[in-house]
């Protein structure tokens, strides 16, 4: 028995679990205020993007391209950012904040968008747009290393480190930065923190990604985080980043050069985690913890006895997705005794073999567990078809969805993008609220598969 961390053993991908580092870029963009991203790449490396945004969210969403042709392979295209952030800025007149997201090609080029920004700040900005208070901000994802995960955290970091700036005073609030969530989440995590009665400033914020059809006319879904927000980020008493590899580089910078304590983690995913988030909050605060939360404690630990020892428990799990969403599931599924067998995280990154996370699973398994780096789907449809893997059920998002229906095996849609099922992005993952969902959502589809094949589904008549 054990739990064997290793990367992929094919150089090729089949069917990739992830996108590339722009599209978590333009995922982090999306979530300011008076904020257009300009990617400077193809037309593609924006209209797929906004695409996956759209199927997922079933909202529209602002997003600009500098549109290389074959000429600029050549040539180079720093003039079509110029003409892009004018173009912008004309058309636009609220938008304040225009990251510049580089892709594949543009980095192999070897456009200097770093100097392009200066030139513009010095001659565009003053000259056309001298009343306008317009923010520029280069950002490197280059396509051909890392994935959406990192180009996520990269953004986060470099969009901080543009505006923090340093007060006399603390605010008094904390920041908060979600990573790679759903709207659901980010209310789940508002509600937990102002029963603790703690200001936060909830960083990067998508819960507005939920949007509404008002009287006067439908609205392009935008995050609601301010350049105030983000700007007092070097003031406040603490960070507190969800995320270990969506966020925790912006952390460790506003600690490094304004003395802000970060705390990164854990995913605030099942109980012990949420308790853990919880009690790192008033470790920072100093604020209580109220009855009233460990009432939805209890309430959580009551949904979760009535499926566990009866249901989940012995069920063979495998998990695809977000690194750090994949981590918090498989611990929640040990929690509740099943056995997550196959945990596939979808890039290259180097410090999974460090993650305390993963050294812990890999010290405390009593049944055989696989932890793949830099995977691909046909990771999880080779063992299923060809290794004689036995699965109970797979988490994860809808790219995966064909080796579920291929096999006959019963999946819960989470992560990012989910596209074939209505309304994931209104479910909490996080939280005692998020626990009892992800572990009611887990059992329905496990009865639902009992029934299908007539596998003791008696037993749902006298439970």
């Amino acid at each position: 028995m054990s739990c064997e961390l290793k990367p992929k053993d094919r150089v090729g991908v089949i069917n990739p679990i992830f996108t590339c580092q722009p599209a978590g870029a333009q995922f982090a963009s999306i979530g300011i205020k008076d904020c257009i991203g300009l990617v400077h790449g193809g037309q593609g490396c924006v209209m797929f993007v906004r695409l996956i945004f759209s199927q997922h969210f079933k909202e529209s969403f602002e997003l600009a391209s500098s549109s290389l042709h074959e000429d600029a392979a050549v040539f180079g295209a720093l003039h079509r950012v110029e003409q892009g952030v004018d173009v912008l800025l004309m058309r636009y007149p609220h938008v304040k904040v225009i990251p510049i997201i580089t892709t594949c090609s543009t980095e192999v080029i070897g456009d200097d968008i770093d100097g392009l920004v200066l030139k513009l700040e010095a001659g565009l900005l003053k000259e056309k747009y001298p009343d306008r208070e317009v923010h520029l901000i280069p950002i490197h994802t280059p396509s051909f290393v890392g994935s959406m995960i990192s180009g996520y955290d990269v953004a986060v970091k470099d969009i901080i480190s543009h505006f923090a700036k340093k007060e006399l005073e603390s605010n008094g609030k904390i920041n908060l930065l979600t990573g790679w969530v759903n709207p659901a989440d980010v209310t789940e995590l508002k509600s937990l923190l102002a029963e603790m009665k703690v200001d936060a400033t909830v960083l990067f914020e998508i819960e507005e990604f939920d949007s509404p059809i008002m009287p006067d006319g439908n609205h392009v879904s935008h995050g609601e985080t301010t350049i105030e927000d983000l700007q007092s980020t070097a003031n406040a008493i603490g960070t507190i980043a969800l995320n270990r590899y969506e966020g925790s580089r912006a952390a460790k910078y506003l600690e490094q050069e304004f003395d802000v304590p970060a705390i990164i983690g854990p995913t605030p995913i099942g109980i012990r985690n949420t308790d853990t988030f919880l009690a790192n909050v008033k470790k920072m605060t100093g604020k209580a913890i109220p009855e009233s939360l460990v009432k939805k404690r209890g309430i959580a630990l009551d949904a979760l006895a009535d499926l566990s020892h009866m249901f989940l428990t012995g069920k063979k799990v495998a998990i695809y997705g977000n690194p750090d969403l994949v981590i918090g599931l498989a611990e929640f599924c040990l929690d509740l005794e099943m056995e997550p067998v196959l945990l596939l995280l979808g890039d290259d990154n180097g410090g999974y073999a460090k993650d305390p996370r993963i050294l812990a699973l890999k010290e405390g398994v009593n049944f055989d567990m696989e932890i793949v780096t830099n995977a691909d789907f046909w990771e999880l449809e080779d063992r299923i078809k060809n290794k004689g893997l036995k699965l109970d059920l797979i988490l994860g998002h809808s790219k995966g969805r064909y080796v579920a229906i291929d096999n006959n095996i019963p999946m819960v849609r989470l992560g990012f993008p989910v596209y074939d099922r209505a309304g994931g992005f209104r479910h909490p993952v996080v939280g005692y609220a998020g626990a009892i969902w992800l572990a009611e959502e887990m059992a329905n589809h496990i009865f639902t598969d009992m029934e299908y094949k007539h596998n003791k589904e008696w037993v749902l008549n006298v439970w």
